[in-house]
This record gives C-alpha cells, sequence and structure tokens, in this order.
C-alpha cells in the first residue's frame, strides 16, 4: 500500500477491494449538458475514466454511482443522481489516450437525486471520498460501509447490486466518438 504523505498524514484515498462497496463515476453539471442528456435518455452505457491504479480494480458486476458536480444552480441538487453495474473492465479509447467503462447505469428522476447537502449531514456519509476531495480524480468510490448505508438510507440505490449484472454486451456500447 502506498504511503503518500500530505500534511503529515497517511494518504487514506486508497482503495482496494476489501473496502471497495461501489464505485462513483463524476460528471460535471454545469460544463456538460447532463441534465438534457439524461433527460433525454436516462441509460447511461459508458462513461470516460482516468488512468490510474483504480481501473485494475474495476470489474464486471461491481456497483457504481453517479455523481453530478457543480455548483453554478442553486436550485439543482448536486450529487448522486444514479446507480447501476460496471459491465466490464476499463477500455482504451481508440481513438485517443483516454479510457472508459462499460456500464448498464440509469439516471433516476430528479425527485430521488441525493443532493451533497444531505449527504454532508449524514452521520454515515458525511466522509466520503467526493466530499473529502471533490476536485479527484475520476473514477471516486464509496466504502463497504458507506454503500451500505446508501442502500440502507436511499431508495435511489435500494436493492442495487443484487442479482446478476444487466444484459447490456459491453462491445456493443456506443463509442465515444459516435455519440450525438
Amino acid at each position: 500500500m502506498s504511503r503518500n504523505v500530505w500534511r503529515g498524514q497517511r494518504d487514506a484515498r486508497v482503495v482496494t477491494r476489501a473496502d471497495l462497496g461501489a464505485w462513483l463515476l463524476k460528471g460535471n453539471a454545469d460544463l456538460t449538458g447532463l441534465l438534457g442528456r439524461f433527460a433525454d435518455e436516462p441509460h447511461v452505457r459508458r462513461w470516460c475514466v482516468q488512468r490510474s491504479y483504480r481501473l485494475e480494480l474495476m470489474e464486471a458486476g461491481q456497483p457504481v454511482l453517479f455523481w453530478a458536480s457543480g455548483s453554478r444552480r442553486r436550485d439543482l441538487a448536486y450529487g448522486i443522481w444514479g446507480c447501476g453495474r460496471l459491465l466490464g473492465p476499463p477500455r482504451p479509447e481508440a481513438d485517443g489516450p483516454g479510457w472508459w467503462v462499460p456500464l448498464d447505469l440509469t439516471i433516476a428522476p430528479p425527485s430521488a437525486w441525493i443532493g451533497r447537502d444531505v449527504l454532508r449531514v449524514h452521520r454515515e456519509l458525511a466522509d466520503l471520498e467526493v466530499l473529502r476531495q471533490p476536485q479527484a480524480a475520476n473514477p471516486s468510490f464509496v466504502t463497504v460501509r458507506q454503500w451500505e448505508a446508501i442502500r440502507r438510507d436511499f431508495a435511489l440505490a435500494a436493492g442495487a447490486g443484487e442479482g446478476p449484472p444487466g444484459t447490456t454486451n459491453p462491445d456493443q456500447v456506443t463509442p465515444r466518438h459516435e455519440l450525438p
């Protein structure tokens, strides 16, 4: 395990399979048209990720949450917007240096979104990595304990992580350069 030191403390960002509850993929709702995109099509089949040791831990069937970041709108519940599963390991972009993961993830209706203000005051979720380090790389993660709390306390994730993964074939996921 790495022992990166920052301000004299051991780096608490390191995730292992043993403490992984779910992946948390992020998108900036202020800079991209996420509201319109997800209103038109709430099913997300792929998402970009940044290369790191975390990609080596990602595999089919693992639960995944979608986090919408931003700060410009007061009428928007930035936070957890969707839930699903990974359909396979990360893959390199065919036309560039980036990486992406195949998904079976659905963005919930806005009434089910879990706002970051709600998460910040939740006794078991106030220490989410995405709240402590909002500018950290994508993917982020939630611990086993945090995932259990999200599933227990919020309808958006109730039942998530149970049963077989989705039936979407990850090899048939639309490449980024073909998206509208």
